[in-house]
């Protein structure tokens, strides 16, 4: 029996869609469709009973969900096994988004090394959806990424870091220290897109103007976004975490947009079921010391 179908199987019962899970595993909906026929074809039985968008287990499947969780547990607690022995060995391979690998890991890596000493570190820094599905096939031991939902990861709240609105010292906004979504309809905007919900957000809030917002620079990396404002080429949102030494230094200054307010990145730490729990516990420590 391929492990691969048993995987599509849980998938999709766990989230209830063919298109969903495919995204998950990184495959296209009609592999997933046919693993679970070739699946079906093997026990000679119906699994799941389509009802036009909605899908339910038949009594068959649910007979079987347990027994297949159980043997890709299994399966993946045996492979990870294998891998984690590196760490054992002196390797942590850790996974981060780039806001955590510029702002985060110096930092936790500097207590990390303190406590344990014979490990050494090895850190890949890669989007969420890339650093998923590296924790999955064994190519890391923990990462941090931006929040999402599988089955096969551990997952637990890191960091949350607010988004506000930056301006340049001496800018109109900056004595105010507040000001509404209308007040900055017609400012130039630098806006940093990393690509997760939290962003989407911000967008919908200029929805409500009767114009679009004066978006100058649109850029992805937010030290360039940060270097485009303190060269007082406009304005822009931005995580607390990119702008902490400037903002300190009075270089740049936080204004509260009411629209905004409450908008922050979650960074999560990642590991697969069961694994590298000592490890978890401890960046989860360091994470407390850092953000307090």
């Amino acid at each position: 029996m391929n492990i691969e179908n048993i995987e599509a199987f849980v998938y999709i019962n766990h989230y209830g869609s063919f298109n969903k899970a495919a995204d998950v595993l990184f495959l296209s909906q009609p592999t997933v469709t046919a693993r679970i026929q070739s699946l079906e074809r093997e026990l000679d039985c119906r699994l799941f009973d389509r009802f036009g968008k909605q899908i339910h287990l038949t009594e068959k499947g649910k007979q079987f969900l347990p027994y297949a969780q159980q043997i890709l547990q299994t399966y993946q607690k045996g492979k990870h096994h294998l891998h984690s022995k590196r760490a054992t060995l002196g390797e942590l391979r850790i996974g981060c988004t780039v806001s955590v690998s510029n702002y985060l890991m110096p930092h936790l890596l500097v207590g990390m090394s303190e406590r344990f000493k014979d490990i050494k570190f090895k850190i890949t820094t890669a989007p969420t959806d890339e650093l998923a599905a590296k924790l999955s096939s064994g190519e890391l031991d923990l990462a941090f990424v931006r929040k999402l939902m599988n089955p096969a990861f551990q997952s637990y709240p890191f960091f949350e870091d607010p988004i506000r609105l930056y301006v340049y010292k001496d800018h109109p906004l900056a004595a105010a220290g507040r000001a509404s979504i209308r007040d900055i309809r017609h400012e130039k905007l630098i806006f940093f897109e990393c690509g997760s919900l939290d962003w989407m957000r911000i967008h919908r809030v200029f929805e409500s103007l009767e114009q679009p917002p004066n978006i100058v620079y649109q850029v992805d990396n937010s030290e360039t976004a940060k270097k485009l404002v303190l060269r007082r080429a406009g304005i822009g949102f931005l995580p607390g975490l990119c702008v902490q030494q400037e903002a300190e230094a009075g270089l740049l200054v936080p204004v509260d947009v009411t629209e905004t307010m409450g908008i922050a990145l979650q960074t999560n730490l990642i590991t697969l079921n069961g694994e590298h729990m000592d490890i978890a516990e401890a960046l989860l420590d360091c994470g407390g010391l850092l953000v307090n």
